[in-house]
């Protein structure tokens, strides 16, 4: 059955898994899903067992791709997407308790887990554009660990320009450093004065704008595109049956900000994975812990933390569960949305509110208790965890339920992207991979703009 996908907001047309890689963003200003979610059989499930990453990779990615795609070329994209990373299990998990386990995500060329959707999207991008003789523009917000590997992805590709938005002061040192030292000219940083939250802002306001967005061909690596999901729902079926899926049931606990890695898990659910619990980690910027909490979806200004990728407070992919909580009623979630964005509230109705905490738990971590997580964790096992993943870590041993039903918690980052922090609570400055111990020497090369839609408008046009 062919896969059409549809606008959270019920305005924009359908469109096809290729021309939703290239849109990003539906018109209507909402986000694409697909039309029905496919299924896997437990036999098929059990198979996953003796396959490699890639060959999971290509098993559930192509439950989603229509025949715009060819499957041949499709293998090879994926093939050569996961040829970058520097473990040959490509996302090892690794034991640190009896029954708790760390899937370890940050082994990919900038060092976290947006590598595994991002190398596969930079080259989807490019064969699509290629096909259709086409030039794109590539524009992203980032929280840290996006915008690195979004260039990674997409650096000298011949097809596209790539702009990409970044806090100012608000991302450690190495994730800036890996965005900015990349000296390929169609790679484009822009430091903004503001938060995240002001970052995604602009790259919305710009997508919003028909024209422009036209005339640039702009297309989105935030996880606003559902691809970057898509990629990220792979590594739960390869965890899963790594622990012995179908036959046995797993929990995840995943550090989030911007819903969207969670949020995959929740798909891997859908298409037939047995998944226990999906626990939501948050630091003190807690949206979503305080939404499963009380019922209401509401904004708070941004506090910076240890766990900077998480300093986010409206969390994007959070409209699409909300579809689905309101049974894919378009007009309801797009007046949600505006009055969201006029209240900087909404609540959930009582049906949808149970229905959230049917299929998610969550615990917020404040910097002193990812600290001692960290320690805690360095002291038992010698295992140096990053604070995103520390959070995942003390979120997971908050609201587990069954100690004994095995917990993967998603290591989300290496632990030397944060030394600082990382040596803080554990006495110990994590290392540099050799492959990038020479960060701190490479010549960095970056603008700084006020948070202001139009500048940013300008300084795209001008720099294409």
């Amino acid at each position: 059955m062919t896969i059409q996908y549809i606008s959270t907001r019920g305005v924009a047309p359908k469109l096809s898994f290729e021309d939703v890689v290239l849109a990003g963003l539906a018109s209507d200003g909402g986000l694409y899903v697909p039309e029905h979610i496919p299924e896997f059989s437990m036999a098929e499930i059990d198979a996953m067992q003796k396959m490699s990453y890639p060959e999971i990779a290509f098993s559930v990615i192509s439950r989603f791709v229509d025949t715009s795609i060819d499957l041949k070329v499709l293998k090879t994209i994926i093939d050569d997407s996961y040829k970058t990373f520097r473990h040959p299990a490509i996302a090892p998990l690794k034991q640190i308790e009896s029954h708790t386990f760390i899937l370890e995500l940050f082994h990919g060329p900038t060092l976290a887990f947006k590598d595994f959707a991002l190398q596969f999207l930079g080259r989807l991008l490019d064969h699509i554009l290629e096909k259709r003789n086409q030039k794109a523009v590539v524009i992203g917000a980032t929280s840290g660990d996006t915008g690195s590997a979004a260039i990674a992805g997409c650096q000298g590709r011949a097809n596209m320009d790539i702009f990409i938005l970044h806090p100012k002061g608000r991302v450690s040192d190495v994730q800036r450093r890996q965005m900015t030292t990349v000296a390929d000219k169609n790679v484009h940083n822009i430091a903004i004065d503001g938060t995240f939250d002001d970052c995604q802002d602009i790259v919305k306001t710009l997508f919003a704008d028909a024209p422009f967005r036209d005339k640039h061909h702009l297309t989105a690596v935030n996880s606003i595109n559902w691809a970057r999901i898509l990629a990220q729902v792979v590594y739960y079926f390869y965890a899963a049956a790594a622990l012995g899926a179908p036959a046995k049931t797993v929990s995840f606990a995943v550090p989030t900000g911007n819903f969207g890695d969670i949020y995959a898990g929740h798909i891997a659910r859908r298409m037939g994975l047995s998944i226990d619990q999906l626990i939501i980690g948050t630091n003190r910027n807690d949206i979503l812990s305080r939404c499963l909490a009380t019922g209401t979806y509401g904004m708070e200004g941004v506090v910076p933390t240890i766990s900077p990728s998480m300093d986010i407070q409206i969390s994007s992919n959070f409209e699409r569960l909300l579809f689905e909580l309101y049974d894919h009623d378009g007009k309801a979630v797009a007046d949600m949305m505006k009055n969201f964005r006029a209240e900087k509230k909404l609540t959930l109705s009582p049906l949808a509110w149970n229905r959230l905490k049917a299929e998610f738990a969550a615990a917020s971590v404040n910097d002193d208790d990812t600290k001692k997580t960290i320690a805690a964790t360095f002291n038992a096992t010698g295992e140096l965890l990053d604070p995103h993943t520390a959070v995942g870590v003390a979120a997971g041993q908050r609201c587990r339920k069954n100690a004994t039903t095995p917990l993967i918690v998603l290591a989300t980052a290496h632990p030397a992207k944060f030394p600082e922090a990382v040596k803080e609570a554990s006495g110990v400055r994590p290392e540099l991979p050799s492959f990038l111990k020479d960060l701190a020497k490479r010549k960095e090369r970056f603008d700084t703009l006020p948070n202001d839609a139009a500048k940013v408008k300008e300084y795209v046009h001008e720099h294409i």
